[in-house]
């Protein structure tokens, strides 16, 4: 628990998603960051790899580095929704696979688009059938990571996206029977998309996990918080009155180009704005 926050403050590896794993877990762990969520991207990690991901696992018990979340991988081609079987099937399979993945690492909790990465609504009888190849998709996946013990997380995805407005998951929540699933509420899609002040109030009740990131209302920049257009008084605020009691996850932009010192250094006075700004209310 960070001391002058209610929450852990978390940072996501995705900002060092082209750098091997071990390679940036002791300068993580220096900065100051003892919990993660691991990034699902082949050259940070590959889940397909068994003995790299017990390696990931023994170094992070080494450092006594919390992964507190995986975040699953999302691809075009990984569509659980997919009207198309064989593919619907395979991207199942691929989800659960991250899963058991997770579970092997030592992670608590895996973060799932529960659509595909692409454009557009379809015509509605279409639509129709994507949600409910999605909630049968998710209800598999969820009765997965229930005998695994690991926790799935929905997070709301980017607007223009399919299922990218807060009603398409409520819905799919809805529709998921086997396990208990929570939500993980990502600041700067729900910024995009206009809908932050109601995608807190509409997954509050199943909220356990804050992306925190931000924008200035036209693109995915995962800027640290404070340097785009959110409301962070207000968002905290809300957090508070909502009674959440998850983790806050920075998950911010990084470069090839940039040092480790200097992503990290990014992320700490991300954590060191949200401190200021919460004692401030």
């Amino acid at each position: 628990m960070n001391p002058s926050l209610p929450w852990p403050v978390a940072l996501s590896t995705g900002c060092f998603y082209r750098r091997p794993i071990l390679d940036v877990l002791h300068a993580v762990k220096a900065a100051g960051f003892h919990q993660i969520e691991v990034c699902s991207f082949s050259a940070h990690l590959d889940y397909h790899d068994g003995a790299a991901i017990d390696r990931a696992a023994r170094r992070l018990r080494e450092l006594e580095i919390d992964p507190v979340s995986f975040h699953a991988p999302f691809a075009d081609r990984i569509d659980i929704t997919a009207l198309d079987n064989a593919a619907r099937e395979a991207a199942v399979a691929e989800v659960i696979l991250a899963c058991e993945a997770a579970a092997r690492l030592g992670c608590t909790h895996v973060v799932l688009h529960p659509g595909p990465e692409r454009e557009g609504r379809p015509p509605e009888a279409e639509f129709l059938q994507h949600m409910h190849h999605a909630a049968e998709s998710l209800n598999r996946v969820a009765a997965r990571c229930c005998q695994l013990g690991v926790a799935l997380l929905l997070e709301n995805m980017l607007a223009h996206l399919l299922f990218g407005h807060v009603r398409d998951m409520m819905y799919l929540l809805g529709e998921i029977h086997t396990c208990q699933v929570g939500t993980c509420l990502d600041t700067g899609h729900a910024h995009l998309a206009r809908e932050l002040d109601v995608v807190i109030q509409k997954l509050s009740g199943h909220l356990k996990m804050v992306h925190v990131n931000d924008n200035n209302g036209h693109r995915d920049d995962h800027l640290p918080p404070g340097d785009g257009g959110i409301d962070w008084r207000w968002f905290l605020g809300e957090l508070r009155r909502a009674d959440f009691h998850g983790v806050l996850v920075l998950e911010l932009h990084g470069s090839d180009q940039e040092t480790h010192d200097t992503i990290l250094a990014r992320a700490l006075r991300a954590r060191d704005y949200l401190e200021r700004t919460f004692q401030e209310i």
